[in-house]
């Protein structure tokens, strides 16, 4: 277990993600308002909410676009109806667009190779399989082996949720703001970019910023509050514990908390 979690949450250049996730530029002007909604680790209540102030705060004609930054899975106690309220509840006054997060990533790698992903059912991967209708004891159901463990996923788990992480986005940029799961490694390109990064950096990220002409905004590393570095601005508040799920308003270049 110590082996997995130091191979897990630890940057690895070698870690491929499932459906190689890629990013999105989003033209400038197409949308009015951008929300970036935090780490919601299945609270489903906190989700409603929020699409409920985002929705009371856009004005008339407006056009809005929400992202959210990923980690919608693990710890809290509706993980599968986070993903269907994401993926099924459409708003009309608003576009949604997912991000990929860590433990999202990692869920997507235990569908296929729940094995060699074992570890993660004891960093909330049991509430998740719990809210999808199972209970895997991770100290005893090892022994099923592979292939019934799969069998038991493929019934439990819709393929519309799979189908939801593996079209989930790596970054989106709009102008000079990148949205991302966790960051980004200072002063390299976009493109040059280990992908594991978005979603798994912490240093030297967090204490240097960027390092581009960009304010990236990013969950993963949960604050009390909402904390404003070197040309970033991270969004995780700790929902699950803590019971509040940020969400941050880019408006005509600024930003605001809602």
């Amino acid at each position: 277990m110590l082996r997995w979690m130091k191979k897990t949450f630890s940057r690895q250049p070698s870690r491929e993600s499932v459906a190689a996730p890629t990013g999105i530029e989003i033209p400038q002007g197409r949308f009015d308002t951008i929300y970036a909604v935090g780490d919601i680790h299945g609270r489903l209540d906190l989700l409603v909410e929020s699409d409920q102030k985002i929705e009371a705060d856009i004005g008339p004609d407006e056009r809005a676009l929400v992202v959210y930054l990923g980690d919608y899975i693990d710890r809290g106690p509706e993980s599968r109806g986070v993903i269907e309220h994401l993926r099924s509840n459409r708003n009309p006054k608003f576009l949604r667009l997912c991000l990929r997060g860590n433990h999202d990533d990692v869920f997507l790698s235990f569908l296929d190779r729940p094995l060699e992903e074992w570890g993660w059912l004891d960093l909330g991967g049991k509430e998740t399989l719990r809210s999808y209708g199972m209970s895997i004891d991770p100290y005893r159901d090892r022994a099923m082996g592979k292939q019934a463990l799969q069998e038991m996923l493929n019934v439990h788990v819709p393929q519309s949720h799979r189908e939801f992480f593996s079209k989930t986005r790596l970054w989106a940029r709009s102008g000079d703001f990148l949205f991302v799961h966790a960051g980004i490694q200072p002063r390299i390109a976009l493109e040059r970019q280990d992908p594991t990064d978005f979603m798994w950096i912490r240093e030297p990220f967090l204490s240097e910023g960027p390092g581009l002409p960009l304010t990236v905004v990013h969950g993963h590393t949960p604050g009390a509050v909402v904390s404003y570095g070197r040309n970033r601005i991270g969004i995780d508040t700790g929902a699950y514990a803590t019971g509040r799920l940020s969400v941050l308003k880019v408006a005509n270049g600024t930003t605001s908390e809602l």
